[in-house]
């Protein structure tokens, strides 16, 4: 299986901030919050670790480069306490999972310590069951997966060499692209 690298994650990261007008990443966020401003439908919904700031804003540039919306919650709806779990937060992200098409797992090496993580892929599969992808992010490209146990019962979006995420591959789905469940 081919992998998206920290670094090839990273630079698309630095995409997004050379396009920007702004250096730090809050305001290249608060920037993409205003272009998005109103939006109630996305075609993905990003479950990710809130510590993995820098390269969450790689894997948005990545899956906007191939066309895609992307929700993000800190960006989309920055009332929201990710620290305090409580119904209004819950409420908040179960409309915005009904609101998107497809849900991106962004396995991280910091994903295994989010609370809210296992919630959101557990409320999207009984939501909106086969619509859903773990995108693992490794230190080298190359490889098998190891991941929680539980994240072997989804497909791994694998890396292709195009680079865009309508390419990328269902690899338990043989030449299913990404595209074909949007």
């Amino acid at each position: 299986m081919r992998f998206y690298t920290f670094d090839e994650i990273n630079n698309f990261a630095l995409k997004a901030r050379s396009k920007s007008i702004y250096n730090n990443f809050d305001n290249i966020f608060n920037e993409s919050l205003q272009k998005q401003k109103n939006n109630n439908s996305f075609d993905i919904f990003l479950s990710h670790s809130s510590k993995d700031k820098q390269l969450i804003l790689g894997v948005k540039q990545l899956i906007e480069d191939s066309g895609y919306s992307v929700y993000i919650d800190w960006v989309d709806d920055p009332q929201l306490d990710r620290a305090n779990v409580n119904v209004q937060t819950a409420d908040v992200l179960r409309t915005r999972m009904k609101q998107s098409k497809f849900l991106v797992y962004v396995d991280s090496n910091n994903a295994t310590t989010s609370k809210w993580m296992p919630w959101e892929l557990g409320y999207f599969d009984g939501y909106k069951p086969n619509k859903i992808g773990i995108l693992p992010i490794r230190h080298n490209s190359e490889g098998s997966y190891i991941g929680q146990e539980y994240l072997d019962l989804y497909p791994k979006l694998e890396k292709n060499s195009s680079q865009i995420l309508h390419e990328f591959k269902y690899s338990q789905f043989r030449g299913s692209s990404i595209h074909y469940y949007l």
